[in-house]
């Protein structure tokens, strides 16, 4: 698309200074595309984000990692002399309750994430008010394409309206943009437009699995006699079958005669090999978007879909996959959104904890610790428990006092 002349910005203003910004200095590494950019591979299916959607595994892999993130408390706090505290005002209201006019935060957050995740990219327009930030305004990263000025190297954003031609360009400081994983370039890269190959295969397993149970006959069982059987016969034969039909009809007695045998028919090899590589599809997904399979239902060969070994792999993926994503965010956000001047001491930090949720009585134990070895305060404890603060003496820390040294002891203290 070749650049429109008279640049201006979102406002209609001139942006002589961007002047010298071309084409040609975007990055190679590109990863927010995939509505104009289409990868070959060897499947012969066309790789777009929209068709990468109609495999259930990668829209399992986003969505349940959007919602998990964009579901997460999100705060901002001061640091203070004993440690932090809560910060309200105009930051934590747009960030915690109306990031724009028409989104809650999960929605605004959920959206975010699932740019990022499938593009690499995530972007939002901040509209400030007297140098504070008073909304984002989310842009589809399919839309937007960063660059650098080739004389002054200054990072800008050139957006693209959407069913129009026109292209805008928008300052680094008016763009709230989220990378995901990449080499250190102004784009993240994305997984769908380098897992070309994998998602292709899978489209194609997809396709030809739905075309042989759509036009295959793929019948349970035969019935095989040893005389020739009039049409009459035939009929009353399927009829009688019908009668054994379905799982209410399971374990029914069926009785033959006149020399008839049933067979009953086991998947082919062919079909057996389909199923096995519809399977490892799923788990070639779920590497792309590094989300462990059972996150999304599907358990690995001989995996439980319980226990601790469950426990621990959603913590796993919590600490590889999900706080690497969430650090990038509170970074921007105090990189973007606070002033220079606070930034030492102003931060947003998501609560990871209320995604490793616990049993009633694991949570019961580790509340009795943190209480009684002074570590959490009572009324912190209520916090957890959702449960209004008493204030008084559960304001304050306290702690087990059974162990004395026994000269204290022998003395009666």
């Amino acid at each position: 698309m070749d650049r429109p002349h008279g640049i201006v910005d979102r406002y209609g203003r001139p942006m002589a200074a961007l002047s010298g910004l071309t084409k040609d200095q975007r990055l190679t590494l590109q990863g927010g595309d995939l509505g104009y950019y289409v990868a070959a591979n060897a499947s012969g299916k066309t790789v777009t984000l929209s068709a990468a959607l109609t495999i259930s595994a990668v829209w399992a892999c986003i969505v349940r990692s959007a919602q998990a993130m964009a579901s997460l408390p999100l705060d901002v706090y001061r640091k203070t002399a004993r440690g932090r505290e809560r910060q309200g005002g105009s930051l934590s209201d747009l960030l915690t309750l109306s990031p724009n006019e028409d989104q809650t935060p999960v929605e605004f957050w959920e959206g975010m994430f699932s740019w990022m995740l499938t593009t690499g990219n995530a972007y939002a327009e901040i509209d400030w008010l007297n140098g504070r930030p008073i909304a984002l305004l989310p842009i589809p990263s399919t839309q937007v394409s960063p660059f650098r000025n080739k004389v002054t190297n200054e990072l800008a954003y050139e957006v693209r309206d959407r069913g129009t031609s026109k292209a805008r360009i928008v300052r680094r400081s008016d763009m709230f943009h989220l990378r995901g994983w990449g080499f250190g370039g102004d784009e993240g890269m994305s997984p769908i437009r380098w897992g070309t190959q994998s998602l292709g295969a899978a489209m194609a397993a997809d396709e030809a699995s739905a075309r042989m149970f759509g036009a295959g006959m793929q019948a349970s069982g035969v019935l095989k006699a040893n005389q020739r059987i009039q049409d009459d016969q035939r009929a009353q034969l399927q009829a009688l079958m019908e009668n054994y039909v379905g799982s209410s009809r399971a374990g029914k007695l069926l009785i033959l005669e006149a020399g008839m045998d049933f067979q009953q028919l086991m998947l082919n090899p062919d079909d057996a090999q389909m199923l096995e590589t519809r399977r490892f599809s799923i788990e070639e997904v779920c590497r792309w978007f590094g989300v462990p399979p059972i996150v999304i239902g599907h358990a690995a060969e001989g995996q439980t879909m319980w226990g601790t070994g469950v426990e621990q792999i959603f913590i796993s993926w919590m600490q590889l996959g999900i706080n690497p994503v969430l650090k990038k965010v509170e970074q921007r956000i105090r990189k973007q959104l606070i002033p220079l001047r606070d930034q030492r001491e102003i931060y947003a930090e998501f609560n990871r904890e209320a995604m490793l949720q616990m049993d009633s009585k694991a949570k019961a134990e580790f509340i009795r610790a943190m209480v009684s070895t002074g570590v959490m305060k009572p009324d912190e404890a209520r916090d957890k428990l959702n449960i209004e603060r008493e204030g008084g003496a559960a304001d304050l820390l306290w702690m087990q006092g059974a162990m004395k040294p026994m000269d204290q002891i022998l003395k009666g203290k």
